[in-house]
């Protein structure tokens, strides 16, 4: 990868443009863009086998003095990923971050993370023995899906679900309508709802349905996240309706955003062209811009320059 130190704005610009470019025809189709306005991208990692056992989503925000002054923000989501490995990796990511200053390592990253991948499947192998399994059925599934993994999400316990059949007197959230986006004769428009209980998501869908014009869409993609302050965790879930992987994408935003308690719908009337990889731009765009509008999301700035204070700290605290 090219080296860019001590570049202003523009040339810190140029360098993301040519790095991502350079990421998406190495990795094809496991770099995937969520919001290419607000430098939001994130890549599937794993093993380089034909099934392979381990995975690691890493998601990333690039700040606009990244590679010059800043390191790119991340989240790494895998189910087998905890503790003192966690950490272990973490470090791994700040070395390499303190090696490379100023230069382009996205690349050094994701060739680290599959590294790490790889050493711990061949752990995995050792022990795959009857009575030491390490993951359960459930998570070797995720894990072969080609969308990121979301162990995070919160399983709904069975006194959730007798209360989500339960009728009550809640009413429908208020429902905002974004702009509509067209392109080669596909539309997409964004729909908007605060929430504070599962059931309410489907209310918001019925009340949506009603709609004739939006219940002939092709795909209506929705995603949600509830903070539960009691447990200090989220309920959140994902549906493609269809368009594969996209309701995944769509609580990535959600989630790298750091929204809660509300959910986003996106309606997809199709126009009998396909749009290929540019289909899930125009979703998260279009979630994202109804985000903005409403309220929801911090700007980037402050993200990027919450990311660059953790960061220097850290670096403090290291010398």
């Amino acid at each position: 990868m090219a080296d860019f130190v001590n570049l202003g704005s523009e040339g810190d610009l140029q360098a993301q443009t040519e790095e991502v470019e350079a990421l998406s025809s190495i990795y094809g189709d496991e770099w995937c863009v969520i919001d290419e306005a607000s430098r939001v991208f994130c890549i599937q990692i794993s093993n380089n086998t034909e099934k392979p056992k381990l995975t690691a989503c890493l998601q990333i925000i690039l700040p606009p003095d990244y590679p010059s002054t800043a390191p790119p923000i991340y989240q790494i989501n895998a189910a087998w990923l905890r503790g003192s490995e966690r950490a272990q990796l973490a470090n791994s990511l700040e070395d390499i971050y303190v090696e490379h200053s100023g230069e382009s390592i996205l690349y050094l990253w994701v060739e680290t993370i599959r590294d790490f991948i790889v050493e711990r499947s061949y752990s995995f192998e050792a022990a795959d023995q009857p009575g030491q399994v390490n993951m359960t059925a459930e998570e070797e599934e995720e894990d072969d899906e080609d969308v990121p993994d979301f162990s995070a999400l919160t399983q709904h316990t069975q006194e959730e679900l007798l209360f989500l059949d339960q009728d009550n007197d809640e009413e429908v959230p208020p429902i905002k309508h974004g702009d509509t986006v067209t392109d080669r004769r596909s539309t997409f428009q964004a729909h908007l709802a605060p929430l504070v209980t599962p059931r309410q998501v489907k209310m918001v869908l019925e009340k949506l349905y009603e709609n004739k014009k939006i219940a002939s869409a092709t795909h209506n993609i929705y995603a949600y996240r509830i903070y539960c302050e009691d447990k200090h965790s989220f309920l959140q879930d994902c549906e493609d309706d269809g368009e594969t992987a996209a309701g995944g994408r769509l609580l990535h935003l959600l989630q790298i955003l750091d929204v809660r308690n509300v959910m986003v719908v996106v309606s997809r009337w199709y126009g009998g062209i396909l749009l290929g990889p540019d289909r899930f731009k125009h979703i998260n765009n279009c979630a994202r811009n109804i985000l903005v509008e409403e309220g929801y999301t911090a700007s980037m700035d402050e993200a990027s320059k919450s990311g660059r204070k953790s960061k220097k700290n850290k670096s403090k605290k290291t010398k």
